[in-house]
């Protein structure tokens, strides 16, 4: 396990062990009902395959690996990393419940210094992680670090659309259903970190220069939803 004394770091790991038990039914008012479809198409891009071994960061209640364990299927192997022990806990929990046959090794660590080998994941994904880590670059050195050569790495996360239009919708609709929702679960001063995070968080374009400079050979940005959501989808040669 592997612990980051940064202020930032920990007030984040704060915000998430507190919105645990109402993190699902955010993320649903957050992403328009879409985010189980999203996460979907992260693991399809992902390019994960029956027998794997795959590593999903920042993984939350556990979507995005229960996911991936459903495509590498009894013959493969899922971890899950994620820092907040509380939400590690609801994904152990949620595992049971959905009956899960794919082993899954839920590690509390930091995305900046993952505890394994290198070269040792067939594929990687993150979702909603990669905005909220206070080093984007050695987030996605470390990911290189333990890809396995021809591996790949895919990306999710909420962006700043360049549309001014959706722009504005996205800020209306975060001030005006998303905060509400989340006074009324008791969470409204958790969830005011979101639009600071997304003014900060760099493009697609930007996130693409960042990939190149850490070593990926190929690196592409998708965005949909009008842009309000994106997959960064890297390959390690």
């Amino acid at each position: 396990m592997t612990n980051n004394s940064s202020p930032i770091n920990q007030e984040i790991r704060d915000i998430f062990n507190s919105i645990a038990p109402v993190y699902d039914q955010l993320n649903d008012w957050l992403s328009l009902g879409q985010h189980r479809i999203w996460k979907a198409m992260t693991v399809k891009w992902s390019a994960a395959k029956p027998g794997n071994t795959c590593l999903d960061l920042c993984c939350g209640s556990g979507d995005i690996a229960f996911e991936l364990a459903r495509t590498v299927k009894q013959t493969g192997k899922v971890y899950g990393v994620d820092f907040s022990c509380n939400l590690l806990a609801t994904a152990k929990e949620r595992a049971q419940q959905q009956h899960i046959q794919t082993p899954i090794t839920w590690i509390e660590a930091d995305v900046l210094n993952l505890p394994f080998t290198e070269n040792q994941f067939d594929a990687i994904t993150m979702g909603y992680g990669l905005r909220n880590v206070k080093d984007i670059p050695r987030a996605l050195q470390e990911m290189y670090r333990v890809l396995k050569p021809s591996g790949k790495a895919a990306i999710l996360d909420f962006h700043r659309p360049p549309n001014p239009i959706f722009r504005n919708f996205q800020q209306w609709y975060l001030d005006n259903i998303v905060v509400p929702m989340a006074t009324n679960l008791g969470v409204k001063d958790e969830y005011a970190y979101i639009s600071p995070s997304l003014d900060r968080f760099p493009i697609g374009k930007e996130q693409i220069s960042i990939a190149h400079q850490v070593g990926f050979v190929n690196a592409t940005h998708y965005p949909i939803a009008n842009g309000m959501m994106g997959v960064l989808v890297l390959n390690k040669k």
